[in-house]
């Protein structure tokens, strides 16, 4: 009643003359209502950002750094306050939905970060194409852009596609003269679309897989798939998993005696990785992004002083050894953000819907946006843009990653 008689709805015949004289002044009543709201301290933020992690569940390992990353995120882009609001979707793509369907039918985000896992990813791409809201997604698998089509021209990708990681681990195996293969992998989107690109290179590179082996993110063993895996015989065996579940076929393989080199996916591009599988995991074989290896990088290399300025930040809130490429993902998406915001402004408010096409459209125009996890040079049919300086080869020795020595 207080906001209609600013605005002059509300007849106030029967108010007290004085109290007539009060309550009608002469403003509009857009300019009462905004001027009401800030006095009371409940104004909007100027640009919303939703952000989906899995801080809990099987892939917590993952999606922790993701969440934790989000306090690092600039909250002020060309003098527009940033909210982020993050929602935890337990490692379950049906609870990444609701909250993805909360974040757009109630806050009503400009955009959107996550989810942390790639059937999560996929589950809500509907959601994101149908409300036209862009996504900046943190997930492995090239999967959710490509191929590109009126769906996946919302979404961005902050993590090397699987081809770019599989070509440097291919690389790796033809010049140590792997010629045969075992395959282990969740029986997931995240796994099938590992062996669908790794299995494709591998053949073309004359790498053949002889055993292929799934297996759930919630098995707590995997004895009968590393038996059978073993019983193959394969120069090498590839793990197509992610974070802690990762663990579990390695250490299995070196329970039972396998001798062989082993190559894990950037699924596993984590400290927790090595403090979750300890002697099991030395010597681990993997691509991934240079944020992990940030202090051997040469000064020469743009992405270098942006991961260090990042690990500095996030183990200054969480202490020595925790950052993780998983977080700097996040991180990167808030820099194309910081990059994108500006050039949306330009052609539109915050919050309306031609603010979010001005967005993805600044997004999908993104050029040499140096992260901490690589350089971004996005186009019309590449939503990831990263390039060979977005990885490299590493091990794990004396329970570290270390760049991979020539």
């Amino acid at each position: 009643r207080f906001i209609e008689i600013m605005v002059g709805r509300y007849n106030p015949q029967n108010l007290h003359s004085a109290s007539r004289e009060f309550v009608m002044p002469r403003f509009s009543g857009l300019s009462l209502i905004t001027g009401l709201l800030l006095a009371a301290g409940i104004a909007q933020a100027d640009v919303k950002i939703g952000v989906i992690a899995s801080s809990t569940g099987p892939t917590a390992a993952v999606g922790i750094p993701q969440k934790n990353t989000v306090a690092l995120l600039p909250t002020e882009i060309a003098g527009q306050r940033i909210e982020y609001i993050v929602l935890d979707d337990a490692s379950d793509p049906t609870s990444a939905v609701t909250g993805v369907k909360k974040l757009l039918g109630e806050h009503r985000v400009d955009a959107l970060i996550g989810p942390t896992t790639t059937p999560a990813a996929l589950a809500i791409l509907d959601f994101v194409a149908e409300s036209k809201t862009p996504l900046l997604t943190t997930v492995g698998s090239s999967a959710v852009v490509l191929p590109m089509d009126d769906k996946k021209k919302w979404v961005f990708k902050t993590t090397q596609n699987d081809d770019l990681i599989a070509e440097a681990v291919l690389t790796h195996m033809l010049a140590t003269g792997i010629k045969t293969l075992g395959f282990i992998g969740f029986n997931d989107p995240y796994g099938e679309n590992w062996f669908k690109v790794f299995g494709g290179q591998a053949e073309k590179a004359g790498i053949k897989i002889i055993a292929n082996e799934r297996f759930s993110r919630t098995d707590q063993s995997v004895t009968g798939q590393v038996l059978k895996v073993i019983a193959a015989r394969p120069d090498a065996v590839f793990i197509a998993a992610t974070g802690g579940p990762a663990v579990l076929p390695q250490a299995g393989l070196l329970d039972k005696g396998y001798k062989g080199k082993i190559y894990q996916t950037h699924g596993v591009a984590t400290n927790d990785f090595i403090r979750l599988g300890g002697k099991a995991v030395e010597g681990t074989l993997m691509a991934g992004g240079p944020m992990l290896v940030a202090d051997d990088l040469p000064a020469s290399n743009p992405i270098k002083s942006v991961a260090q300025g990042y690990i500095k930040a996030y183990e200054g809130k969480h202490g020595a050894g925790t950052m993780s490429t998983f977080g700097a993902n996040t991180y990167d998406a808030g820099l194309l953000l910081q990059k994108t915001i500006p050039e949306a402004l330009k052609k539109a408010r915050a919050g309306s819907p031609e603010f979010r096409l001005a967005l993805r459209d600044a997004l999908e125009s993104a050029r040499e946006v140096v992260g901490a996890q690589g350089v971004f040079n996005m186009t019309a049919q590449n939503h990831n843009g990263m390039d060979q300086r977005s990885r490299l080869m590493m091990t794990v020795k004396n329970g570290k990653w270390v760049p991979l020595k020539d």
